[in-house]
């Protein structure tokens, strides 16, 4: 998984307020699939994303699938200009979502996530009733195809607590 590691522990470090969502925390539940990023759901206050400049500005991040040498400036400014950034770093892609489909910002999944460790790293991530919300709400062919399997998980872990 690239260095998704290193990348969710610079954002800890750096005091980043954030919630795992997507590939990772589909593997993190115990999904089999291949994820190529990292999705996280980042509050949006004023400290936030100084915390999220501060983290990932020394890791090179650029607008993945932009051409070489567009000029792009991942600071502050631009974070609050924006909402939703797909990142390629020197630690592997990242998708930063001020808010997405099926919950909205930060602050709509802060109830429906636990504190776990995510690839080692302590973090917030997605509970899985709430990940599988927002597959469905997504849509997206990869997203629907992940849902079985995801539900599938949520049927043995319910029917181990019942045990």
């Amino acid at each position: 998984m690239n260095a998704y590691r290193e990348l969710l522990r610079a954002l800890v470090d750096a005091g980043v307020e954030f919630v795992v969502v997507g590939g990772v925390a589909a593997t993190v539940h115990g999904s089999a699939r291949f994820t190529a990023d990292v999705d996280v759901v980042y509050r949006r206050t004023p400290r936030n994303i100084r915390a999220l400049e501060s983290a990932l500005a020394p890791l090179s991040p650029y607008l993945r699938g932009a051409p070489p040498g567009l000029p792009f400036v991942f600071d502050e400014s631009t974070i609050e200009r924006g909402l939703n950034f797909t990142l390629t770093t020197s630690l592997g892609a990242i998708d930063l979502l001020g808010e997405v489909v099926g919950a909205g910002p930060y602050e709509g999944l802060e109830a429906h996530t636990q504190v776990m460790s995510v690839l080692g790293v302590e973090c917030r991530c997605v509970d899985l009733d709430m990940l599988i919300h927002l597959k469905r709400a997504a849509g997206r062919p990869k997203d629907l195809e992940a849902i079985a399997e995801l539900e599938a998980l949520r049927e043995e872990r319910d029917t181990g607590a019942q045990r």
